[in-house]
């Protein structure tokens, strides 16, 4: 088991992990290798301390070093849920699962807001994670909304079980193609239906289907965590980047403005060494 486990590769999951290695404690590092892409998509950044007009691809390499420095390893995996069992976390990736006593969220925002219906249906049709869902809906009727190209390869895996797909691609320059495949350009309004999902509300149509499957690179840390508290989207912390979760903590653009690297790299200080205050009030 895991002290601790950082989920994101920002600059708060950076900062943590930093923090918690050189603090010693065996923890976990979660998210992309390449780290947030709003790190390396940004073109000037002004305002960080020590590192004057620095473009996102400098800071990205200055980050990267740091953690290689430290000998720190970044597992790629995505998160699809937190789930607290009393004395310890489990998170689940996928068909993989990890224990922690302790948890940093350092999520960053989705640009793509949640829809409505998304949170109330989850579990009930929409979904997350095509690798978990997935064989659910063999032979069925899904909408698959995806918010980057990096993720068409859970599109395909999707194809490949159900019967038909409607594919909604959120960026420019999709190559899924598939006989079963439909693809449309349109923006979803919300999901509807009973005890379970029974269809999707477009701008211009209503899809019809058994299931959603919600393809994003960041997920709402409140469908993340159960319990979590969360106002007008954002983690809900103290100055300690405690949450309303004993032994659950966050950090970074999840818990607010302003959404700038500085202040998450402060957070995910902080919530490092509340972690560590935390593990030394439970021996």
């Amino acid at each position: 088991m895991f002290d601790c486990i950082i989920i994101g590769t920002g600059a708060a999951g950076v900062s943590a992990a930093l923090t918690l290695k050189a603090r010693g404690k065996n923890f976990a590092l979660l998210g992309s290798r390449q780290l947030s892409h709003k790190i390396s998509a940004a073109e000037k950044i002004n305002n960080y301390p020590g590192l004057p007009a620095v473009d996102g691809e400098q800071l990205k390499a200055a980050f990267l070093s740091s953690l290689n420095s430290a000998g720190i390893q970044i597992t790629p995996a995505q998160v699809t849920g937190v789930y607290d069992m009393g004395d310890h976390f489990g998170v689940l990736c996928g068909s993989d699962s990890y224990e922690a006593k302790t948890v940093i969220l350092a999520t960053g925002v989705e640009a793509v807001k949640t829809i409505p219906g998304e949170l109330e249906f989850l579990g009930r049709g929409v979904s997350y994670c095509a690798t978990c869902d997935g064989m659910l809906y063999r032979g069925k009727k899904i909408v698959v909304v995806c918010t980057s190209k990096e993720m068409e390869d859970e599109v395909e895996y999707l194809a490949s079980l159900a019967g038909e797909v409607v594919f909604v691609p959120l960026y420019k320059g999709t190559e899924i193609k598939g006989q079963n495949v439909r693809c449309i350009n349109d923006m979803p309004q919300s999901i509807e239906g009973g005890l379970r999902v029974e269809r999707v509300v477009f701008k211009n149509e209503t899809v019809s289907c058994d299931g959603v499957f919600m393809l994003k690179g960041a997920i709402a840390p409140s469908a993340l965590v159960p319990g979590l508290k969360a106002e007008e989207g954002y983690v809900v912390v103290d100055r300690a980047c405690r949450t309303n979760l004993s032994g659950l903590f966050a950090a970074g653009d999840c818990t607010g403005r302003p959404h700038q690297y500085a202040k998450a790299v402060g957070e995910g200080n902080v919530a490092a060494h509340s972690v560590c205050d935390y593990l030394a009030g439970k021996k």
